[in-house]
């Protein structure tokens, strides 16, 4: 847990970091003791089926003092009343486990507007019932997956919350958005929670956060999480939570034939913490 005051935001803000269980072939004891020494607060994760693998998830998290953020999404395999219908029933599974964050990756970029607008009403509405936060995440092939589309939707949902993962949008626009501030403003009044990955024109993950070649993506992303960090401090009494995601192959680049990951994934999402930090000033 980090704390932090400015003299333009005098109230302490916190931010809770998640690691990202992406790719992750460990254990949930060990992942989450690797997680917890690295130096995060908790975990992200998609829950698993088995009853098995979820008592040791439990018992994991318990052991090791970490807290939970679980993944949710819209399943487009199905039609889209019988995908709503399901998308509900997870949801209520979800919350019974009482996580920090549900981050929902919501509907189809192939669903009209209103089919898109129930999967965003359903989950807002079981939110408000349970008390957990459900926010819907900027996604490619999800409602969010251009800048401009969201805004639409942030115009007719009022109680429409994001979870900003920019590294989607800077490929889809095949820019880094700079010029774009005044519509990222928008956005980032009403994002409550951050993927901390870095992506650029041509990707949505860099190859390696550290090398100098992306200084200015890792700078411009920097530049809008500090943004919706600060805003969401000065609105709220309650942490920021940011989960570091940086993915495993084939989303990290690898190399032909061989397979080999170009970088290190968990040492990149540790990456992406420190330099949070260091961005807020931060020890």
């Amino acid at each position: 847990m980090i704390l932090f005051a400015t003299t333009l935001y005098p109230q302490k803000g916190e931010i809770l970091f998640f690691q990202t269980n992406w790719g992750n072939t460990l254990s949930w004891d060990a992942f989450c003791e690797r997680a917890k020494t690295s130096g995060f607060d908790g975990i992200d994760v998609w829950l698993p089926n088995e009853a098995e693998s979820q008592q040791q998830l439990k018992a994991a998290l318990k052991k090791h003092n970490l807290k939970l953020n679980l993944m949710h999404g819209t399943d487009n395999s199905l039609p889209f009343e019988e995908s709503l219908e399901a998308y509900k029933k997870k949801l209520y599974v979800l919350v019974s486990w009482k996580p920090v964050v549900i981050n929902s990756q919501t509907g189809s970029d192939f669903f009209s507007m209103e089919q898109n607008t129930a999967f965003i009403k359903a989950a807002n509405a079981i939110s408000k019932e349970t008390g957990i936060p459900i926010y819907h995440e900027t996604h490619r092939g999800r409602f969010s997956y251009t800048l401009p589309i969201t805004l639409d939707y942030l115009k007719k949902i009022s109680d429409l919350r994001l979870t900003a993962d920019i590294s989607h949008w800077m490929v889809v626009h095949e820019s880094l958005l700079e010029g774009r501030d005044a519509m990222l403003s928008d956005v980032i009044a009403k994002t409550d929670h951050i993927h901390a990955r870095v992506g650029h024109a041509e990707s949505p993950q860099v190859n390696d956060p550290k090398a100098p070649e992306w200084k200015r993506a890792v700078d411009r992303h920097l530049d809008i999480w500090e943004k919706v960090i600060r805003k969401f401090w000065a609105e709220n009494n309650r942490p920021m939570t940011v989960t570091s995601e940086f993915g495993p192959p084939y989303y990290m680049p690898a190399l032909p034939y061989t397979q080999l990951p170009v970088s290190d994934q968990w040492e990149a999402n540790v990456y992406m913490m420190n330099i949070i930090k260091q961005r807020l000033g931060i020890d």
